[in-house]
């Protein structure tokens, strides 16, 4: 007889457990550990608006492994914060009229609120706000300590300008000619005095630690190796006739220096100018006028057709002696190298086109092995290949490029040249000229140059009221005399501070450190505490960020480091892209397409549990997902026959005093279910601590549950088999947890669990359990399944078919027909062919 149960009400389950969870202070991560860590990180939030389907699904996977590694005895930091300055913030705050702090704050209050609605199992009391003075301040602290090192400094340099936002970009906000922030808008070239990170210090060790991030997407690593663009060469110089500055070029290839037949300079070359000849210098100009409204993309396309201007004068080639033109190009881009290449226009093809186009001798220097010389008259193409060297003494019949290192070794004896590795990164810009971001701690004094702010006096505050935040191209702080105004920490006398703020990347290259002591006033952290927690054990965020950010938090690791403030020079072991969520048509979500699902409109409907699971189950984590309704549908079956099945177990009077199961005495089914109970528990073992694959976690529970029921209804379980199907919901209680908290816990006390199934351990895998005595063989006729087989695993093929022709409704179907075959696939299926 079926008896009656409680239905499922996930609301309430999850409205109680949620308070028990904040009584028993259960994400609390100790100050320092006592046990084994781990450190579980996703990157934190914009707070633009309520949390969206992309934080749902991030902030999800964190917290399974969160939960998970706790109940496996370690203990665990799993924080979170608000990467609240800069210009997302900034622009929605001009957008709707109101201040930036009445935007962001708000926002932060919404998202809060629908994370602990969630259930993500954060140490809330280490919230970090990069907004607020108590952050900020030690952001302050982390450009004075970069300033003491050398590797913070001021210059004029062309930077990238973009004119909506009116504020300065870094190279690595540029993407395809364009701002980051408003895809279509091409970055314009401007000179301004700015503040820069000497990130270029380090490339070396940025790229050399690469090698050892094992546990970073590959596509990450490349991406970063291009983005620093290691290059092995020689620096060249070439003497100016009339001037005493030499033009100096970085190349690649000495070997071919012998081939040079012209120099080409940048537009914005500091010499474009001084080399002019008078006659020349209305032509230059116009040109250098029309390349800076150009972007790098556009001057670097090796597709268009090559173009310059003739300065009028001439470098002497210091290998022939010969005199070479001087041309003014804007393929050559100031910002990378020397700002200066020489053209040897028969071994590079960008050279070659520009040669054709202006009538410029071509030379060659190297002859490929095996082949007909090369005539420089008749050439269509560069040949930059390998071979061997001619019209170069004292190399002549030398390997090229092997012979390289003699060819730099020669330019040194001569005082001509050096070797040289040069790196494609450029250094980091980081002023703005915008109001929400955080102060730049430097005065600038009359008397005493340029002068940090004391520490004491940290933090600068931004003021709370400006006239107007609109961009205009100059900061707004510049227009607030109370802010702007100060004296000179060095001499006294009256000074003015500096009036731009960082880059929110600033703020962001650091949290991960500020967590692990999130309220110390007097330092950004204490170093016991930073050497217990780091590195982050799983840092969980977009591959958009692979030369941004995660190279950027590599950076200021690693001068930490250095600093001796850290014990590690790499920020996080091991690294997952999180996929993008799409629509059921394969659209990524977005408000401006109008297909975002809102999770919170999902929680009213379900509850947590159903639509995290369902989110877990559409694809392993670094796959993008296709959120549709049936999906759900799905899930929430399961859900309801997994508690169904549970609560008529719990109620049978034989499950409070269900002894140790008997293997030997349990009927097919039951072993089975037991069998794939411990399979879930061994995939979600697995999918957890190993490739995040939840997916197949929660399928082999799904298999389980529909396992059960095959044995029957609870009520009519054999008292053989009763003992099997009761330990498999305890399993499934635990095991399912750290995917479906909420329902796990309801389901580990409804169970006779003692504490929190989160302070329970991990439940051990049993080998025995999991080998597989019987298989299960579906019997089809005619393609359709008619019937099922439980036999050894390794039964052969021949006794497959005598069993399944055996089959009782396999016989009735047959009615007396001999089959035209039989189909048998081992371990899989037999089919009938009538």
């Amino acid at each position: 007889m079926r008896r009656e149960i409680e239905p499922y009400r996930p609301h309430e389950i999850e409205e109680r457990w949620q308070a028990e969870w904040k009584r028993l202070e259960l994400d609390r991560a100790p100050e320092m550990p006592e046990r084994e860590k781990r450190y579980v990180l996703e990157m934190f939030a914009y707070p633009s608006g309520d949390i969206h389907m992309g934080h749902f699904r991030n902030y999800s996977m964190g917290d399974v492994v969160a939960r998970f590694e706790r109940m496996r005895g370690y203990d665990v930091l799993h924080p979170f914060g608000w990467d609240s300055f800069g210009l997302p913030a900034e622009n929605a705050a001009i957008k709707h009229g109101i201040h930036p702090a009445a935007w962001t704050y708000p926002n932060i209050e919404t998202s809060r609120g629908t994370l602990q609605k969630m259930g993500i199992s954060y140490d809330w009391d280490r919230e970090v706000v990069t907004s607020r003075a108590d952050y900020y301040k030690f952001t302050q602290w982390m450009f004075l300590l970069l300033h003491r090192r050398g590797l913070a400094y001021r210059a004029r340099a062309a930077v990238n300008w973009c004119p909506v936002d009116q504020t300065v970009l870094a190279n690595e906000h540029v993407v395809d000619g364009c701002c980051w922030r408003h895809p279509g808008v091409p970055v314009e070239k401007r000179e301004l005095e700015q503040w820069f990170f000497r990130i270029t210090e380090y490339a070396d060790r940025l790229l050399a630690g690469l090698d050892g991030l094992s546990e970073w997407p590959e596509s990450t690593v490349k991406m970063q190796r291009s983005w620093i663009g290691r290059s092995e060469g020689a620096e060249v110089r070439f003497g100016v006739e009339g001037i005493e500055e030499a033009i100096t070029v970085f190349t690649t290839r000495p070997d071919t220096l012998w081939g040079a037949t012209f120099l080409t300079l940048a537009p914005e070359h500091p010499l474009t100018l001084a080399v002019t000849a008078p006659e020349r210098r209305e032509a230059v100009e116009e040109y250098v006028t029309q390349a800076r409204r150009k972007t790098d993309i556009e001057r670097s396309d090796m597709t268009r057709q090559k173009d310059g201007v003739f300065t009028g004068a001439h470098a002497r080639n210091p290998a022939t002696g010969e005199p070479v033109p001087i041309w003014v190009a804007d393929y050559v881009l100031g910002g990378y190298g020397t700002g200066a290449i020489m053209g040897v226009p028969a071994h590079d093809q960008r050279d070659f086109e520009f040669a054709r186009a202006y009538a410029l001798p071509i030379a060659v220097v190297v002859q490929p092995e095996g082949a007909p010389p090369l005539d420089p008259e008749a050439m269509e193409e560069a040949f930059p290949g390998e071979g061997t060297m001619v019209g170069s003494p004292p190399f002549d019949g030398s390997p090229a490029p092997a012979s390289i290192p003699r060819v730099i070794q020669w330019l040194e004896e001569r005082g001509v040249g050096r070797g040289k590795v040069q790196f494609r990164l450029r250094d980091w810009l980081i002023s703005r000229q915008r109001y929400w971001g955080c102060p730049i701690p430097m005065i600038h004094c009359p008397a005493c140059g340029i002068v940090p702010v004391p520490e004491e006096q940290l933090p600068v505050e931004l003021p709370a009221h400006v006239e107007s935040f609109i961009p205009t191209g100059r900061s707004p702080l510049e227009d607030v005399p109370e802010f702007i105004e100060t004296t000179c920490p060095k001499c006294g006398g009256p000074a003015r501070r500096d009036p731009d703020t960082m880059d929110t990347f600033v703020d962001s290259s650091w949290y991960h450190l500020r967590y692990v002591d999130a309220h110390n006033a007097t330092a950004p952290f204490d170093p016991e505490k930073a050497a217990a927690w780091l590195p982050i054990d799983l840092y969980i965020g977009g591959d958009e960020h692979a030369t941004g950010h995660l190279l950027y938090f590599r950076f200021f690791t690693k001068v930490l480091h250095d600093a001796g403030w850290l014990t590690v020079d790499e920020p996080a072991r091991r690294l997952v892209h999180q996929g993008m969520v799409a629509d059921s048509q394969g659209d990524i979500m977005s408000k401006s397409k109008g297909n975002v699902v809102s999770p919170g409109d999902l929680f009213a409907r379900d509850g947590v549990d159903v639509p995290r699971l369902a989110m877990l189950f559409f694809a392993p984590a670094e796959a993008e997902i296709l959120w549709n309704e049936a999906g759900i549908e799905g899930v929430r079956r399961f859900v309801l026959r997994l508690w169904e099945t549970a609560m008529q177990t719990i109620a049978d009077p034989r499950f409070a005093s269900a002894g140790a199961v008997d293997p030997p005495a349990l009927s097919g089914p039951a072993r089975e279910a037991r069998r794939l109970a411990y399979r879930a528990l061994e995939r979600t073992t697995q999918a957890i601590s190993q490739d995040l694959a939840f997916n197949t976690g929660i399928a082999a529970f799904m298999e389980m549950v529909n396992a059960l029921r095959r044995v029957g209804e609870p009520a009519q379980w054999s008292d053989a088999d009763f003992p099997a199907c009761a330990e498999a919901i305890r399993i499934t209680a635990q095991a399912i947890a750290p995917l479906a908290p909420h329902l796990g816990e309801e389901l580990w006390h409804r169970v006779g669990g003692k504490g929190s199934v989160f302070r329970s351990g991990w439940p051990a895998i049993d080998p025995e359990a999991l080998r597989r005595e019987t298989i299960e063989v579906p019997i089809q006729v005619n393609g359709k399944l008619r019937s099922r087989l439980h036999v050894a695993p390794d039964t052969p093929r021949e006794e497959l078919e005598r069993a399944a022709l055996a089959d009782e409704k396999v016989r009735e179907l047959l009615a007396g027909k001999i089959p035209v075959r039989v189909v048998v696939v081992p371990g899989r299926l037999v089919n009938v062919v009538v």
